[in-house]
């Protein structure tokens, strides 16, 4: 029978548990290296692009009029006109019904809260005697007249009711309801050229809004 030496089976040995450990280490390694990839895999899927950025995206704007805390305010985006009033606090006085309080705000809009009339009823729908409208309609509208070219009260395209617009040169009741229709279906207008979208409404008819309309 084949015998090995004491110091022949002291060097098998050896290198036996060299063989084990080497085998050992680089197992080691090789699953160290898949968790670190799995992990880098992992964290990739939480921050996929465009995902971090939609969670901060946010809107700026200013609330003013009957309200409690009249300012300047941070809102996610596709925030509501109601979204904003419940930041500020709206008092009892507020004519919260000449708004549109599912309406969505945009970025750098003002919203200004009306106070209740008494008398409003008698001057017809929407005006507001002696105050301005809910985004700042003419003065001359607000005592319940239309408003006059180059008096420098603009009609808020964006907050005015089927009244107010159809005080505008050459927009009647079925064009003004158009006019309410599109941003309800569309959101706000951005700039008062959004009103040519409007079916009706061409390049001549623009022309003579231009400066007697706003969006803000």
């Amino acid at each position: 029978m084949f015998q090995l030496e004491r110091r022949q089976q002291l060097i098998v040995l050896i290198i036996a548990a060299l063989i084990l450990f080497g085998g050992g280490y680089k197992y080691a390694c090789w699953q160290k290296g898949k968790t670190a990839e799995s992990k880098v895999t992992l964290e990739q899927l939480e921050t996929m692009p465009g995902e971090e950025e939609k969670k901060e995206e946010e809107i700026v704007v200013h609330v003013t009029g009957a309200v409690e805390k009249s300012g300047v305010y941070r809102l996610p985006a596709g925030s509501r006109v109601n979204d904003a009033l419940a930041k500020a606090s709206v008092r009892a006085e507020a004519d919260l019904d000449s708004l549109n309080l599912a309406a969505p705000l945009i970025d750098g809009q003002k919203v200004v809260v009306p106070i209740k009339q008494e008398n409003s009823m008698v001057n017809g729908p929407g005006v507001n005697p002696g105050g301005p409208f809910s985004a700042g309609l003419p003065k001359s509208m607000a005592s319940g007249g239309n408003p006059a070219p180059g008096s420098g009260g603009l009609v808020n395209i964006n907050t005015a009711d089927q009244a107010a617009l159809d005080s505008l040169p050459g927009i009647g009741p079925a064009l003004a309801q158009r006019i309410i229709q599109y941003r309800e279906k569309n959101g706000p207008y951005k700039v008062p050229e959004d009103i040519k979208n409007v079916s009706g409404i061409g390049e001549k008819r623009f022309e003579n809004l231009k400066d007697l309309i706003s969006v803000y």
